[in-house]
């Protein structure tokens, strides 16, 4: 499988962001890292570097902190009412809409992802979700209830509870969505009246440092959104161990999730955590085999794999399982593999050396315990980190290929024969995101679905997200919930107010 060699180049302005000297966003200046030192920003298509980011530090850290503090405490953000921050989240949405094609551009060089998708999902995703959430900030409310004390029998009671914001967040969030990921922390915060520190993943911060421009744009006061870049394990550790952090949303592996509860714990910080996945494919042997085989591959191959909800393990029924795997693998065959800019590329590179790495080792492990690659199996090409789009089969399911999150275009297929079985099997997994069922036997699905352990189900489709819906995991796929009026709980805290009168 080749890699599409192409030639087109940037347009003007997404060039002249490229080739500026970025800073972060504290307060209202955009300022270098208080070290002066930078981090490359590599092409994933390609190896070379486009650009520098600041090497933010526990210093910028708190700096930006403390100018979140300052403006949720003394500026006219905590004295703003309900309409104008929806008003202010339209308006960045227009924003967003103005420059989407320049947006879409960014996030496809920084992360390698098709330009094509990035637009017309990632970004489009992005401005829906902040008019969704901008609805919400004239409609956050309490409720009032009849209350009584025993011990105050003659006392005439007035209790009700309102909703007020957390305070300031802290958000860390992965390099496979970047912008979307950012807004959908962002657009809740904001509609609550939550201050903003976001710490964009350290190899694609570009498209949120754009982000910020446009939130100056829209005219938000100083300091309600600041953008610190640098390392995880330095800028991002200094921000969830800050003290000064109300609540922490992240979003990334569940190892990094789980250090991260830990060290919000010793501050008793709120949190959110939208952590891995291993998301099973149930195919049911009614199923449309044409149609599950199309949305098994856009499920797995989707972003190169990518993606959190990825799903990494199908289970179709025997008696139309070598259909499905045929046509899945006619599928991946047919992918064009390149630089994500080009408008005729299908599949994009991974990330990174290390996660190129982390993918060709896992299927190496695959293969050696017994499975066998229908199609793909390994690197493609000698320039960027191309992996070609895999499908294994006979695989165990307690192998590794199975049970761990690959985090790339590689696809685990399994055959079943009965319902129970393939139940037990799309269970048997330490995670709980998401998953999917394929059938038209309505009766089927309904008693299939509350049988999965999994925060989404899809059926007839895979990781569809629509704003008002709610996404997180179960298990150790995560704490809480992203978007949907769920998100709004994670951004308040609850106060009780009882009156006697």
């Amino acid at each position: 499988m080749s890699i599409i060699q192409s030639n087109i180049t940037p347009s003007a302005k997404a060039a002249d962001f490229l080739g500026r000297q970025h800073k972060m966003l504290i307060g209202s200046e955009w300022v270098d890292a208080r070290s002066g030192d930078t981090l490359e920003v590599l092409n994933p298509a390609t190896g070379a570097e486009i650009a520098r980011i600041p090497h933010g530090v526990a210093a910028d850290v708190d700096l930006a902190v403390t100018a979140a503090r300052n403006a949720f405490d003394n500026s006219d953000w905590s004295r703003m009412n309900p309409p104008q921050r929806e008003k202010l989240l339209w308006r960045l949405a227009d924003l967003m809409e103005q420059n989407i094609e320049e947006l879409a551009e960014l996030e496809s060089i920084d992360n390698g992802k098709s330009s094509v998708v990035a637009q017309h999902v990632d970004i489009t995703v992005a401005i829906d979700f902040l008019r969704y959430m901008a609805g919400w900030a004239t409609k956050i409310e309490g409720r009032s209830v009849q209350a009584s004390v025993s011990y105050m029998p003659d006392a005439v009671l007035h209790g009700y509870t309102r909703r007020e914001p957390v305070g300031v967040v802290g958000a860390i969030i992965a390099w496979n969505f970047p912008l979307l990921l950012a807004v959908w922390k962002l657009g809740p915060a904001l509609a609550t009246g939550c201050t903003f520190v976001i710490k964009p993943a350290q190899e694609t911060s570009l498209s949120v440092l754009r982000l910020g421009e446009l939130i100056q744009e829209a005219g938000y006061p100083d300091g309600v959104v600041n953008i610190v870049t640098g390392e995880g394990a330095v800028a991002g550790d200094a921000l969830v161990k800050h003290p000064g952090v109300d609540k922490l949303t992240f979003t990334g592996s569940t190892e990094v999730g789980k250090l991260i509860g830990k060290a919000a714990m010793d501050n008793m910080t709120r949190l959110t955590l939208e952590l891995g996945g291993k998301s099973p494919v149930i195919v049911l042997p009614d199923a449309d085999v044409a149609q599950a085989a199309a949305g098994a591959a856009m499920g797995i191959f989707f972003n190169s794999g990518q993606v959190c909800s990825a799903g990494s393990r199908l289970y179709v029924h025997k008696k139309i399982f070598d259909n499905t795997i045929a046509d899945i693998a006619n599928i991946a065959n047919g992918m064009k593999l390149g630089q994500g800019i080009d408008p005729s590329v299908d599949l994009g590179p991974l990330i990174s050396q290390k996660q190129l790495d982390r993918v060709c080792g896992y299927i190496d492990s695959g293969l050696s315990q017994g499975a066998t690659a229908v199609t793909g199996g390994g690197r493609a090409g000698d320039q960027g980190y191309f992996v070609k789009p895999t499908i294994l089969v006979d695989v165990d399911q307690n192998s590794r290929v199975v049970q761990e999150e690959i985090f790339g275009p590689v696809l685990t297929a399994i055959p079943f024969d009965d319902i129970d079985d393939v139940v037990r099997m799309a269970n048997d997994s330490p995670y709980g995101l998401g998953a999917s069922i394929w059938s038209n036997d309505l009766s089927a699905i309904h008693r299939l679905i509350p049988r999965i352990k999994a925060g989404s189900v899809w059926v007839n489709c895979h990781t569809a997200l629509s704003p008002a819906l709610p996404f997180g995991g179960f298990k150790q796929s995560g704490i809480g919930r992203e978007m949907g009026a769920e998100a709004i709980e994670h951004y308040t805290e609850v106060k009780t107010v009882l009156m006697s009168v």
